[in-house]
């Protein structure tokens, strides 16, 4: 690292990166990524700097870091190496700082730029060949973890909405069906607000892109009516719209929405990534985030208003996230999973009340202590509809790492 870049980065700001735990004999690791898909690049490094990690906020300079690493471990850490884990993060666009700013903007450029947003995820998470994702989503259908054969209770009912995971569709494929055969076998609206999870954060709670998106089964157009007044109403929910060009919690959910609705007559989606906690509506220092987030969804809600037209709302959301990965200090055990399966339930209950604010309520009393990533899409989504009932499907897990970390994750219907 040159002593030019070691005197721009006096107080290194890691920027919102996610990171997994990993093993290799009986050494253990921590491997770092940028889940905005700005940088592309990995990162792993032992224990010992990723506890230092947590002091690259800002406020603390590198000799205030280094002070850190002597007091935990009672041994000096040589200059020189922790000048190569600056230069290490920088490189990679790991921390805030004109380069990084430089990216985005260029990045923010190019997709602005570009006629669609592409199919991210195709061909790594679900087959890219119409035929065969064809075929993937109908076995997922018809598999012994699939919705039953026989109608929905709720056939030919108008649907308001769904919850559906976006876990990865080879794994949760199933799930995800039986929230889309409540899609198939009612009266559907041409209308979807797709409201997906933000998993790099957003600033401003809501990022909403125009962009009509690439599936290997054709264009999903957006709904220029609504994004129009979207943006004549609340034009800052644009402003982070890059988070959609790398993020697969809407993307997930399109092929699944493609079949369902029988790709027999047009349909349009108003794309909505959603990230704010819970705290949000109780913590005073939140306000300006509460505020932001309240515009915007009266925004939505008004856009709606004004077009007159049904609009089925559909939320790619998981819910808890325990284990070492997630920032736990131990991995889940059978009983910490089945305790927190029935926490989770409860929580659901709230949601099949259509009551947004008991949801809310619920997690925050908790101290959102199990990490509920889709608290903001669901949130919107029980705002977003009003009234009804809704019903919960299935519930299920998905294992993420050699420590048994765990995310949980359900499919729900409103009607």
């Amino acid at each position: 690292m040159t002593e030019s870049a070691q005197s721009a980065r006096p107080f290194p700001l890691l920027r919102n990166l996610q990171f997994s735990p990993l093993k290799e004999g009986e050494e253990q690791y921590v491997l770092l990524w940028d889940p905005s898909g700005l940088s592309t690049e990995k990162l792993i490094v032992p224990l010992s700097y990723f506890y230092l990690l947590q002091f690259f906020d800002g406020a603390h300079s590198l000799e205030q870091v280094a002070a850190e690493y002597l007091r935990k471990f009672g041994e000096f850490l040589v200059p020189d190496r922790l000048h190569r884990l600056v230069s290490d993060l920088d490189d990679k666009l790991f921390l805030e700082g004109e380069r990084v700013d430089a990216a985005r903007q260029a990045a923010l450029a190019a997709y602005r730029n570009a006629p669609t947003r592409k199919a991210a995820f195709a061909g790594k998470s679900y087959e890219a060949d119409p035929d065969k994702l064809t075929a993937q989503i109908k076995g997922f259908f018809s598999s012994k973890e699939g919705p039953e054969r026989k109608d929905s209770e709720h056939k030919g009912q108008p649907i308001k909405g769904l919850v559906a995971p976006h876990y990865e569709i080879k794994d949760a494929g199933p799930i995800y069906a039986w929230a889309y055969k409540e899609l198939q076998d009612a009266q559907a609206p041409d209308l979807f607000v797709m409201l997906g999870t933000g998993h790099a954060g957003l600033q401003n709670g809501y990022a909403v892109t125009g962009k009509d998106f690439e599936t290997p089964l054709g264009i999903v157009k957006t709904d220029r009516a609504i994004i129009d007044r979207l943006k004549a109403a609340a034009g800052f929910c644009f402003d982070e719209e890059l988070a959609h060009q790398n993020e697969h919690s809407i993307e997930f959910q399109l092929p699944f929405l493609q079949l369902a609705s029988g790709r027999t007559r047009p349909i349009t989606i108003v794309p909505v990534l959603c990230s704010f906690p819970p705290a949000t509506f109780f913590d005073p220092q939140l306000r300006e985030l509460r505020e932001r987030v309240e515009t915007g969804l009266k925004a939505l809600q008004d856009a709606l208003a004004a077009e007159g037209r049904p609009a089925c709302i559909i939320a790619g959301a998981e819910l808890a996230h325990i284990g070492m990965r997630y920032g736990d200090a131990s991995p889940p055990t059978d009983f910490s999973f089945h305790r927190c399966m029935q926490q989770d339930l409860t929580m659901l209950k709230h949601a099949e009340e259509i009551d947004a604010d008991a949801f809310a309520q619920f997690i925050a009393k908790e101290d959102d202590n199990r990490r509920i990533s889709g608290f903001a899409a669901i949130y919107t989504l029980l705002k977003l509809i009003g009234d009804g009932k809704g019903q919960v499907l299935r519930y299920d897990r998905g294992i993420t790492d050699q420590f048994n970390s765990t995310v949980t994750y359900a499919a729900m219907a409103f009607f």
